[in-house]
């Protein structure tokens, strides 16, 4: 049995439990909606979490919906340089930000042009970081209902909370803000490096 679910922006912990230790399918056909992780990702700074948001090209109204891998990301603005640096102040004094971040700056040097294709290139970096395979296969076409496989597709949603029970680890700002459940799958890379793998398998069993 497979798992389907929504690639994301740098997805958060709860995604990558299942990632790490499932066979996964992702959904590529849908229709983009707002309020939800494809363009976002939460952090946790000295102001507690945060949220970085990708700017996206609209299209009018007389379009009608649009579909996931036709949105293009609006390069106008300076967002990656701004998210580069908010990612530095907020884990620069984190155990392994140092370790990761030649590989991940990239990311944030060259511009992409649909928001597909970054966030596919945000989770190749963790695949690779994490020491796991990169999972490449594709939905052909979007049903509404899955039947043979687990539809986890609801986890990309930014407003609907999952509901699990997270062990806590070392956060920069924990000692200010207390722990911050279920962000970016980042958070747990800067401040745990290489027991984030482990952490994530017997986190699966839970969610």
């Amino acid at each position: 049995m497979k798992n389907i679910l929504h690639p994301v922006y740098f997805p958060n912990i709860a995604t990558m439990a299942i990632v790490v230790d499932n066979d996964i399918v992702w959904e590529v056909n849908d229709n983009f909606q707002k309020q939800t992780y494809r363009n976002r990702c939460y952090i946790c700074t000295d102001q507690g979490k945060h949220m970085l948001t990708i700017p996206i090209q609209h299209v009018g109204g007389n379009q009608g919906r649009q579909k996931y891998k036709d949105v293009k990301l609006d390069n106008s603005s300076n967002w990656q340089r701004q998210h580069w640096r908010t990612l530095q102040t907020a884990y620069r004094t984190s155990p392994f930000f140092e370790f990761y971040e030649d590989d991940l700056a990239p990311i944030f040097e060259k511009p992409t042009t649909y928001l597909l294709d970054l966030n596919f290139k945000t989770i190749d970096f963790l695949s690779d970081s994490l020491g796991v395979e990169n999972q490449n296969n594709k939905t052909l076409t979007y049903n509404v209902s899955i039947e043979k496989d687990t539809d986890l597709r609801h986890f990309v949603s930014a407003k609907q909370k999952i509901q699990f029970k997270q062990p806590t680890y070392n956060q920069v700002f924990g000692d200010r803000h207390g722990f911050i459940e279920n962000v970016s799958i980042l958070d747990l890379l800067f401040n745990e490096g290489p027991n984030s793998l482990s952490y994530l398998q017997k986190l699966n069993h839970q969610i």
